[in-house]
């Protein structure tokens, strides 16, 4: 090479065209693995509880969502909220890897109990299912 002769920018010898071809294989999988998401069932439970009956409605759920995610592969996301005005009013973020999850999910013993402990707390369920536009979430420390 000649002084003040520059490597192409893109040329193979140059150590920035490594880097680039290791991010591209790197992303690549990632891309397909979002599209793939499409399948998932996302879905809303607004729940009006008796609030007398919050305290053992909050125990029986925490007890299901955590079975779920611990025995169940396709049960991928529970996030369950209470209003601050209004603590017996829930809504849970569901997150299912698809349909077929969800429809497994509602047969098992875990979910059946909590159905059966809850059904004389629970005043009102509206059931919502949603797209998923999009999350932000931080990495775990």
């Amino acid at each position: 090479m000649k002084p003040h002769q520059t490597v192409p920018y893109f040329h193979i010898t140059n150590p920035l065209f490594f880097l680039l071809l290791a991010i591209v294989v790197t992303i690549l999988p990632a891309t397909t693995l979002q599209a793939q998401k499409t399948d998932q069932m996302v879905r809303l439970a607004k729940i009006k509880v008796d609030p007398a009956q919050l305290k053992a409605y909050n125990k029986a759920l925490l007890t299901q969502m955590k079975a779920a995610i611990a025995l169940e592969p396709g049960v991928l996301t529970y996030y369950a909220v209470a209003g601050k005005k209004d603590p017996s009013t829930i809504t849970i973020l569901e997150i299912y890897a698809d349909t077929a999850a969800y429809n497994k999910h509602i047969l098992t013993s875990h979910f059946k109990k909590y159905k059966d402990t809850v059904k004389d707390m629970v005043k009102s369920l509206e059931l919502v299912d949603v797209n998923m536009i999009g999350f932000a979430k931080k990495p775990d420390n």
